[in-house]
């Protein structure tokens, strides 16, 4: 096994790729293989945290563009986060990985409160943290949930597991002809109106200097070869260009 590049990593992992295959729900088996391959993080050392998505039970825009106040629609995708995180953390647990779930909103039955300090402290015990319910905040994503969780906890990188394989500049399932990026800065991403996150998250990462790595959850053993610094997906950070 190669030599881990970063010692310290947050796992951005939305609501879509843990439907696997389908389009809404949870996937077992694609929980199985995210635990397996996190298992094998922390095999090799890495302090693993994760911040999940909720767009496969329910999107907040989706809800306020049918006339629901978006304040409302956002906390309903907050709660939604906070379902994948259990099952996340079950599944985790299966593997026997150590596990906290860490909530923005309060909900001492099911999680922990989220505190700085905590989730440093459980991630140098060897315990991976999913941080839950976003920023707490409306009107924020789970992109900059992760940015900034990972400025917080200081990580030293992101990776952003999705269905596909890295940054194009169109669809690739709509247009066959749709170029790869192996890599890019920051400002190209922005100004090309690339969907690597939103720009509230990017600037943050670009603002912090935090590495973007955006690759195919769908291979197993893709976050381990992200980790270790293999040539896979598209790589976001400061002096890239395409």
């Amino acid at each position: 096994m190669a030599e881990p590049k970063y010692k310290r990593a947050v796992i951005k992992l939305s609501g879509e790729a843990l439907a696997g295959e389908e389009s809404f729900g949870l996937a077992h088996a694609t929980l199985e293989s995210i635990a397996k391959q996190v298992k094998e993080l922390q095999a090799a050392g890495i302090q693993t945290s994760i911040v999940v998505g909720g767009g496969n039970i329910w999107r907040g825009v989706a809800g306020s563009q049918r006339g629901m106040d978006r304040a409302q629609a956002d906390y309903m995708g907050m709660l939604a986060t906070c379902i994948n995180a259990l099952a996340l953390q079950d599944a985790l647990e299966a593997y026997e990985v150590q596990t906290r779930v860490m909530s923005a909103i309060e909900m001492r039955q099911v999680a922990e409160p989220y505190i700085r300090r905590r989730a440093i402290r459980h991630l140098e015990k060897g315990r991976v943290v999913i941080f839950a319910c976003g920023t707490g905040n409306p009107y924020f994503s789970t992109d900059t949930t992760a940015a900034l969780r990972a400025a917080e906890i200081e990580a030293e990188v992101i990776l952003m597991a999705k269905k596909v394989d890295g940054v194009y500049d169109a669809d690739p399932v709509k247009n066959p002809d749709a170029h790869k990026f192996q890599q890019l800065s920051y400002i190209e991403a922005l100004n090309r109106g690339l969907k690597v996150m939103d720009s509230t998250a990017l600037s943050l990462c670009m603002d912090n200097n935090i590495p973007i790595i955006v690759f195919s959850i769908l291979e197993e053993g893709n976050i381990l070869k992200a980790a270790c610094g293999e040539k896979i997906g598209t790589t976001v950070g400061r002096d890239f260009t395409c």
